[in-house]
This record gives structure tokens, C-alpha cells and sequence, in this order.
């Protein structure tokens, strides 16, 4: 009888032995980073310098690019980065467009004894608005409003 109970533990043992390893493993390859040399911001997104570094890099060495042709493709990188950020601004600007036309059909909504309340709600979600952009971009949030 004590036979199989020092059996039933080493089996114990090396379930457990094995269900960690299994585990450590797992973690090592999940906090990996997906793409070499690439460094990751804290909002989840590949730093766009070290993206085109790597893109760069890539069509060097594999595509075997001379001089006149990496800097060509680097024009290229530098006008798309250009169109991105001018569609970035437009967006930007129609979202606040749509957004103030909610606020103003709102405010066309309510009653006068209303309206205080509403500006109160506003003035709260831009507070948050702006602790969530601050958090972000890693700068300390602002101390807390509490005036109510």
C-alpha cells in the first residue's frame, strides 16, 4: 500500500511539474513581441519611426533597393505619412462637427430647468475625456474637480 501511495504522488508531482511548465512556456510566447526590433507604445501600437526603420530595412535587404531607390521609397513613406495625418485632421474635424450638432439638437430638446443639468453632464464627460488622453499619452492625470 505505501508502494502506490509514493506512486500516486510523483504522478501528482509531475502533473503539476509538467502543468507549470506548460505554463511558463505559454507565457514566454505570448509576451514575445510579434515583430523584431519593433518597439510597442503603451496604447498597443507599434512606434511609427521604428515601423518604417523595419520597412525600410526590409526592402533594403530583401528587395536589394540601390541608393536612388531608397530614397525615392522614403519620399514615398514621407508623402503617405503626410495623407495619413491630413485624413486623420478631416476626420477629426467632421467627428467634432457631428458631435456639436448632437449637442446643439440636445439643447434644442430640452427644457430651461434642463439645461443646467445637461452643461453639468457635458463638463464631466470632457473632464474624463481629457483624464483618459492624458493617461494615454503618460503624462499624470490632473488633480480631481470636486466641486459639485
Amino acid at each position: 500500500m505505501p508502494k502506490s501511495r509514493l506512486s500516486a504522488f510523483i504522478y501528482l508531482f509531475l502533473v503539476f511539474a509538467g502543468g507549470a511548465a506548460v505554463g511558463a512556456l505559454g507565457y514566454r510566447l505570448y509576451t514575445v513581441q510579434a515583430v523584431g526590433g519593433v518597439s510597442v507604445r503603451k496604447s498597443g501600437a507599434p512606434d511609427p519611426e521604428d515601423v518604417r526603420k523595419h520597412l525600410v530595412a526590409e526592402m533594403k535587404d530583401r528587395v536589394k533597393l540601390d541608393a536612388s531607390q531608397l530614397a525615392r521609397y522614403n519620399q514615398i513613406l514621407d508623402a503617405t505619412r503626410e495623407d495619413f495625418h491630413a485624413l486623420h485632421d478631416r476626420m477629426n474635424a467632421e467627428g467634432r462637427a457631428i458631435h456639436d450638432r448632437q449637442i446643439a439638437e440636445v439643447k434644442a430638446l430640452l427644457r430651461p430647468d434642463q439645461m443646467p443639468l445637461y452643461e453639468q453632464l457635458l463638463a464631466e464627460h470632457e473632464a474624463a475625456r481629457q483624464r483618459r488622453l492624458q493617461q494615454e499619452r503618460g503624462s499624470p492625470p490632473p488633480p480631481p474637480d470636486f466641486k459639485k
